[in-house]
C-alpha cells in the first residue's frame, strides 16, 4: 500500500491493489470514525473501501 500512497493519501481502484498482491482479510486494525466510515490498517498504512471498486488510501501520522 506504501508504494500506492506516496503522499499519505489517495485514491485507487481495487485493481490495482490486486495486481500488487493485496491481501484483503489481512490488517492489524480498524478504525471507525464518528460518520460511520471503517477503516482497515495494516501498521500505519489504512484504507477505507469506497464506491465502483476504489479504495482510499490514509497514512496514519501519529
Amino acid at each position: 500500500m506504501e508504494e500506492l500512497n506516496p503522499f499519505g493519501k489517495t485514491k485507487v481502484p481495487k485493481k490495482k491493489l490486486v495486481d500488487k498482491g493485496f491481501n484483503f482479510n489481512y490488517f492489524t486494525s480498524i478504525y471507525r470514525t464518528k460518520t460511520g466510515n471503517t477503516y482497515y490498517f495494516c501498521y500505519e498504512q489504512g484504507y477505507l473501501p469506497l464506491e465502483d471498486d476504489f479504495y482510499a488510501l490514509v497514512k496514519n501520522e501519529k
